[in-house]
């Protein structure tokens, strides 16, 4: 993976320092997350940039059109969660996502930080590529629901699983395991939000499967060790 990122023309990633940026990415996260502004409300937001935490906006000229949002975790981990990034539709598909996340890092080492965490609901297979393939992420554990009962358009309805994941930011990106170390796997759907969309009796099966399976292969000491789009998530030995 390139250790710099590069933007389109025209494209630029921008600190939130004053209150009308602040609230302008609270509306934009809002409405990535179907137009529920509680989970990155602009008077928090505010406090964690004033506060010295990661807060960005992602412009295309002066509209912005994502932000991202990370805060520093215990001092003795040199770490760093990242809470919330998001890119609104029309701009997705063009590695913005993989911009903010080059830039999250940067900003990151800059200041000592050797580890970035995050979460992500692990029926996403999107994300899942995104988060293992691409930047090499490392699992780190399955978390069941583990912000309970969320109320935005996307999440409402469903158990909130998520996957937390570390990112070294100073190692080589772990890589995908070879075909021959793969013991087993965990399958999801190729698009979660379709299947949402159509029957939620069906996605919640999904939910209870891939947490049962997820958790089963952990209980029985392997690692989740990548991600492939035809077979899922990809468990090794340690």
């Amino acid at each position: 993976m390139a250790q710099e990122y590069a933007l389109p023309a025209g494209i630029r990633i921008r600190p939130l320092d004053t209150v009308e940026q602040v609230f302008s990415a609270s509306a934009v996260l809002g409405e990535v997350w179907g137009g529920d502004r509680s989970g990155m409300p602009a008077n928090l937001l505010r406090a964690l940039a004033h506060s010295g935490n990661y807060a960005v906006g992602l412009y295309d000229g002066e509209r912005m059109i994502g932000a991202s949002v990370a805060f520093f975790e215990q001092p003795s981990a040199r770490s760093m969660h990242s809470h919330i990034t998001g890119i609104l539709p029309s701009h997705r598909g063009h590695e913005l996502g993989r911009a903010l996340k080059l830039h999250q890092r940067e900003w990151a080492l800059a200041r000592g930080v050797g580890h970035i965490t995050w979460t992500f609901d692990p029926l996403v297979a999107r994300n899942a590529h995104f988060n293992l393939r691409v930047l090499g992420t490392r699992v780190s554990e399955y978390l069941v629901n583990q912000y309970g009962p969320m109320d935005d358009g996307v999440n409402r309805g469903d158990e909130s699983d998520r996957l937390l994941v570390s990112w070294a930011l100073a190692a080589p990106p772990a890589p995908t395991p070879e075909p021959d170390r793969v013991v087993a796997t965990v399958a999801v759907p190729p698009d979660i939000e379709a299947v949402r969309a159509r029957s939620p009796e069906d996605a919640a099966a999904w939910r209870r499967r891939v947490r049962e399976e997820f958790l089963g292969r952990l209980g029985d000491g392997l690692v989740a060790a990548g991600f492939a789009d035809d077979r899922g998530y990809l468990f090794t030995r340690p």
